[in-house]
C-alpha cells in the first residue's frame, strides 16, 4: 500500500548511512565569520560542501580550524536533516581538533553546539564558558551559551547573556537569539523589530532565508498567516530548498485552510527530514481527513526517529513525551516529560509534563505545570491549549473556558486536531451553561 511505502521510505531515511549525501548548512544560526575559520573551511561551510572540506583535510590533515569546521558542518547536517549518526562523527571531528591545538575557542564553540544539538545543556553550557575565557568574542559561543541558558529556563541569565552578545558580536545570530529570549517573555513586538532589522541588514541568502523563516514563525505564532506566508515566500526565494521555512509554509498553509497544499508540502519535508515536529503535524493531518492508518504510520515513524537519536547519543525525552502523550503510551509519555523535568525546568519542559499528566488523568496534579508553562507570558496557542484542557479535566470551568478562548483567538490553527478538540470542548461548555 502507499503508506507502507512511504513508512519504508522514511525509515530508511532514518536509518541513512555515513556516507550520505551533504545537506545544505547555509542559514544556520550559528554560520561562523571568515574571521573565525580558515579561509578554505570557512567556504566549505558556508556552501555545505562538506567532501570539499573532508578533501581539505587529507591534504591538510593538522588544519585544527578545518577539523573544527567539519565538526559543526557534521551537527548542522544532523540537525537539519534528522540524521543524528552525523554526531558521532562530528565529536570526533571536534575532539581532532582539539587534539591538534588544545583549548582552541573553535572546537570549543563547536562542542557546545554539539551539546546543545544533543539536548545536554549543561555541557553546552560549559563548553561555551571555555570557548568565551579562550576567545571571549566567539560569535558561535556567545550564541551558544544564551541557547543554553534559554534551555535550562534560566531566562533573566539568558536575557543578560544576550546583551552581551549583542555588545561584544552584534550579527544576525546573536540576534535572532535575542528576539527569541523577548519572546519567551512575551514582547512580541520587540522580538520582531529585532528580526527586521536582522533581515535588513541580511545579505547572503542562507542568512534571508533564515532569519524570514524566523519572522514566518513570529507571525504564525500569533495566527497571522498571511504574514507568515509571506516571510515564507521571501526565504524560499532566497533559498528554495530550505527545511525550515518549507515546514513552516506547510503549517501556516494548514491553519489558513488549505490541508490539501499543507499535506503535500509537509510529505516533502518528511521525506527529506524525519523529525518528531513534522512527522507528528503530517499524521495529525492524515487523522484530520480521516486517514488513521497513514496517520499510524508517522506517529511510529517518532518512535523509530526516538531509538536512533537516542543511540547517537541525543536525549529525546521532550519529544517523546509530547508525541506519546497525544499519540501514544501515555505511561512512557509521563516518564519521559519527568525526566526531563528534573534536567530542566523551562516553559517547555512543564507544558510537556502537564500535558503528560493530562494523559494520564491527573489533572490537579498537572495544573502546577500548566499554569508554569504561561507564567512567562509567552504566546504560545499549544500551551494555552493544553492549560484550558487541563483545568476542564480538573473542574474548573470558568478558568477553562478563558484559556481555551485564548488559545483560539491568538492562533485559531496552531494544530491539525488540537484546535478542532479545543471548539468541541468550548462548544460542550457552552452547552452545559
Amino acid at each position: 500500500m502507499k503508506s507502507r511505502a512511504q513508512l519504508g521510505l522514511c525509515a530508511g531515511l532514518l536509518a541513512v548511512a555515513l556516507t550520505g549525501g551533504a545537506v545544505a548548512l547555509g542559514g544556520g544560526k550559528d554560520a561562523p565569520r571568515q574571521d573565525d575559520v580558515s579561509s578554505v573551511s570557512a567556504v566549505a561551510l558556508r556552501s555545505g560542501d562538506v567532501g570539499a572540506l573532508q578533501a581539505h583535510l587529507r591534504e591538510q590533515p593538522r588544519d585544527f580550524s578545518g577539523w573544527a569546521t567539519l565538526g559543526l558542518a557534521y551537527v548542522e547536517q544532523a540537525r537539519t536533516s534528522g540524521d543524528a549518526s552525523r554526531y558521532p562523527q562530528a565529536e570526533r571531528a571536534l575532539k581532532r581538533s582539539l587534539s591538534l591545538q588544545a583549548g582552541n575557542d573553535q572546537a570549543l564553540a563547536g562542542q557546545a553546539a554539539l551539546a546543545a544539538a544533543r539536548h545536554d545543556f549543561p555541557d553546552a553550557l560549559a563548553h561555551a564558558d571555555r570557548a568565551l575565557k579562550a576567545n571571549p568574542y566567539s560569535e558561535r559561543a556567545l550564541a551558544s551559551r544564551v541557547d543554553a541558558l534559554v534551555e535550562l529556563g534560566r531566562y533573566d541569565e539568558a536575557a543578560e547573556a544576550a546583551d552581551l552578545a549583542d555588545e561584544r558580536r552584534p550579527g544576525i545570530p546573536v540576534f535572532t537569539r535575542y528576539a527569541y529570549v523577548h519572546e519567551l517573555r512575551g514582547e512580541v513586538r520587540t522580538a520582531r523589530r529585532v528580526l527586521e532589522q536582522a533581515l535588513a541588514s541580511a545579505v547572503s541568502p542562507p542568512d534571508v532565508a533564515y532569519v524570514a523563516t524566523q519572522l514566518g514563525q513570529l507571525a504564525w505564532n500569533q495566527g497571522d498567516y498571511e504574514e507568515a506566508l509571506l516571510h515564507y515566500a521571501r526565504a524560499l526565494a532566497a533559498d528554495d530548498g530550505y527545511l525550515p521555512a518549507l515546514e513552516g509554509r506547510a503549517r501556516a498553509q494548514a491553519a489558513a485552510g488549505d490541508p490539501e497544499a499543507a499535506v503535500k508540502g509537509m510529505e516533502a519535508v518528511v521525506a527529506r527530514s524525519p523529525l518528531p515536529g513534522p512527522l507528528v503535524v503530517l499524521g495529525e493531518l492524515y487523522e484530520a481527513d480521516g486517514d488513521r492508518e497513514r496517520a499510524a504510520d508517522q506517529y511510529a515513524l517518532v518512535d523509530a526517529w526516538t531509538a536512533l537519536a537516542r543511540a547517537n547519543g541525543v536525549n529525546a525525552d521532550l519529544d517523546t513525551a509530547l508525541a506519546a502523550a497525544d499519540h501514544g503510551d501515555a505511561g512512557a509519555a509521563l516518564r519521559a516529560a519527568r525526566a526531563e523535568w528534573d534536567r530542566r525546568r523551562t516553559v517547555h519542559t512543564a507544558d510537556a509534563l502537564a500535558w503528560a499528566l493530562h494523559a494520564n488523568g491527573r489533572d490537579k496534579e498537572a495544573l502546577p505545570y500548566a499554569r508554569r508553562a504561561t507564567a512567562t507570558g509567552y504566546r504560545n496557542a499549544t500551551f494555552l491549549y493544553h492549560r484550558g484542557m487541563i483545568e476542564l479535566g480538573a473542574g474548573e470551568e470558568e478558568d477553562a473556558r478563558k484559556h481555551l478562548s485564548a488559545a483560539l483567538r491568538l492562533n485559531p490553527g496552531f494544530s491539525p486536531l488540537g484546535a478542532r478538540e479545543a471548539r468541541t470542548a468550548l462548544k460542550n461548555l457552552e452547552a452545559g451553561e
